[in-house]
């Protein structure tokens, strides 16, 4: 009996696990903390604020994709990647889920009101966008990328906001470049699963949809951008100059790998530069926070 209730208890935690996208939120809020940690009004760390924080940052963002795999049950059963979703497989009921996504949010919010509320009205902002507008408009629309890369960057701006009470140049510099990574980033999935998402009717890539030259130039252009806007929080006076270097060496790499898709427009070059942004951003944050100035 005991064996039983703790294979049901694990089970479940997995499926919430799985209904929060652990590893997509805990990328989120990471990049909210850091920018949190850049603001120049933290001097030091609190490890009860930056708990508290995380914690906040991480009910939000699960509720959020929990909205998101409730709207999108009936697809993300038609794709083999999102199958096994515990919504789109029959083993957790909409009623639930629902019930989940409302208390994470209202709970994540007022919990990130405990810094300002700026921050929590941030927070509220990027969840509606993210779980009611990006969500369904991905089936009408590449231009969905663009609207889901506004919640996509926002947790640069709460972070900032819940570390300086106020949306100054840094925190838009943060912003700007997380704004502009997802582009690469997410066209570069959206290629590699182009056979799962046309299942699912999920319009993501450019030029028609089409894995083709325009898309690849596409994705150049927009890597190319974050070479110049990885050097602006040196700029204004946020970092200093060691970090400027970091972010540039680790731009002209990410740039570079876009060569090869324009070449060939194979799947593996696609893979490289997903597997590239994954790199990249973790990377140039930390260095960031590393040089704080």
């Amino acid at each position: 009996m005991g064996g039983s209730s703790s294979f049901k208890l694990s089970g479940k935690l997995q499926d919430y696990k799985l209904l929060i996208k652990f590893n997509l939120s805990f990328m989120v809020v990471f990049s909210a903390l850091i920018s949190y940690l850049l603001a120049p009004k933290v001097k030091e760390y609190d490890w009860a604020s930056i708990i508290l924080f995380f914690v906040g940052g991480m009910l939000v963002t699960g509720s959020a994709n929990t909205i998101n795999q409730i709207v999108e049950k009936d697809t993300d059963a038609l794709m083999k990647r999102t199958a096994n979703r515990p919504v789109a497989s029959g083993r957790m009921s909409t009623g639930e889920a629902w019930a989940f996504a409302v208390i994470a949010g209202i709970v994540g919010v007022l919990i990130l009101w405990h810094f300002n509320l700026l921050t929590a009205v941030l927070a509220a902002f990027s969840l509606f966008v993210y779980a009611f507008i990006y969500t369904p408009l991905k089936k009408v629309s590449s231009i969905s990328v663009l609207v889901g890369a506004i919640p996509g960057s926002l947790p640069c701006l709460i972070g900032w906001a819940a570390g300086n009470d106020d949306l100054s140049a840094g925190g838009w510099a943060l912003f700007a470049l997380q704004f502009f990574w997802q582009f690469p980033h997410f066209w570069a999935i959206a290629w590699v699963a182009d056979d799962d998402y046309k299942k699912a009717g999920f319009k993501l890539l450019p030029s028609g949809g089409g894995k083709d030259l325009n898309t690849a130039i596409q994705i150049m252009v927009y890597t190319m951008f974050l070479i110049p806007l990885g050097l602006l929080p040196a700029r204004f006076g946020v970092t200093g100059l060691n970090s400027a270097i970091v972010a540039t060496v680790c731009g002209v790499a990410f740039f570079a790998q876009t060569f090869s898709l324009l070449k060939t427009g194979n799947r593996q070059s696609a893979l490289r530069i997903m597997f590239g942004s994954f790199l990249y951003l973790p990377i140039v944050q930390i260095a960031y926070l590393l040089d704080k100035v």
